[in-house]
């Protein structure tokens, strides 16, 4: 079980330090590139992914075997892509703020998707 928590810890901080990059992105802060956020986020998500593996060898589920777990996995691509393009990539403050929205709409699909344990997230309720 702490490893559950710590991986559902880092989901939320890592979801708070993106949504907080991206307001300073949005106010055009330099915070947003400073070395110690970077670095404090690049932990989170190290701390995250480490949980997530060590999760899926205790529970014996694996992406690409389980549907629900592939799904997360190809959601944390798009995340992870359109957050770079949000925070760094975009070339105008437009691209960036569509990506900022859709990395933020793809993380709460992958919470949804681990909520529920079934590929459609949420949406399975409308099926």
């Amino acid at each position: 079980m702490p490893i559950l928590y710590l991986h559902i810890t880092c989901v939320a901080l890592s979801g708070a330090l993106f949504l907080l990059r991206g307001g300073w992105m949005l106010t055009g802060s330099p915070l947003v590139d400073r070395r110690g956020v970077k670095l404090f986020s690049y932990t989170v998500d190290t701390l995250l992914l480490t949980a997530a593996i060590a999760l899926a060898l205790i529970v014996h589920q694996y992406p690409f075997v389980h549907a629900w777990l592939t799904v997360k996995v190809v959601l944390l691509a798009a995340y992870i892509v359109l957050g770079t393009y949000a925070l760094r990539r975009g070339k105008t403050l437009r691209t960036r703020v569509i990506c900022l929205a859709a990395a933020l709409a793809v993380y709460g699909f992958i919470i949804s998707v681990a909520i529920t344990k079934t590929p459609w997230g949420l949406l399975a309720m409308f099926a």
